[in-house]
């Protein structure tokens, strides 16, 4: 179920969202990040991924964010959940940092394996670049969320 911007913007105020990362890594290990486009943590590199919809289940949330952020449906049983994390924002989708609502989500992190020769084509509705990023890249770069940043430990 979509909301529209005026309650979407109420349910941000008001409680956390529930959403999904997928930390995907290719063959030789590194992760796809992509160039976030939007608040919160608009410009900075990020794991694709998505909120949890009403009356969702977490297998149809699974797959539909799949093929909305990766362009290819996976399902849930073939990924590994890496654990449940917190993420707080100062601002929103709808305002900057002081000027609206912060963001508080409750995030379920999964960890993707491609194959050998898998091949990805992400959409850019949410990010304008995506990069494959070494796990020490992704470490070290101050453009790569904290967020982001926080699921390495359980990759290793």
């Amino acid at each position: 179920m979509w909301l529209n911007n005026e309650l979407f913007r109420s349910v941000i105020a008001s409680t956390p969202l529930i959403s999904i990362d997928l930390v995907v890594q290719n063959s030789l290990g590194e992760c796809l990040l992509g160039q976030r486009l939007n608040r919160p943590a608009k410009g900075d590199w990020f794991v694709p991924g998505g909120r949890i919809l009403k009356n969702e289940t977490l297998d149809k949330a699974f797959s539909r964010l799949t093929l909305d952020e990766l362009g290819k449906t996976c399902q849930r049983y073939e990924a590994r959940l890496l654990g449940v994390y917190e993420h707080f924002y100062a601002d929103s989708v709808f305002a900057a940092a002081d000027e609206g609502p912060d963001t508080h989500y409750v995030v379920l992190a999964y960890q993707i394996v491609l194959a050998k020769g898998d091949v990805l084509q992400p959409p850019r509705t949410q990010h304008n670049a995506y990069r494959w990023w070494s796990l020490d890249d992704m470490q070290t770069c101050e453009h790569v969320h904290s967020n982001t940043r926080a699921y390495l430990d359980a990759l290793q």
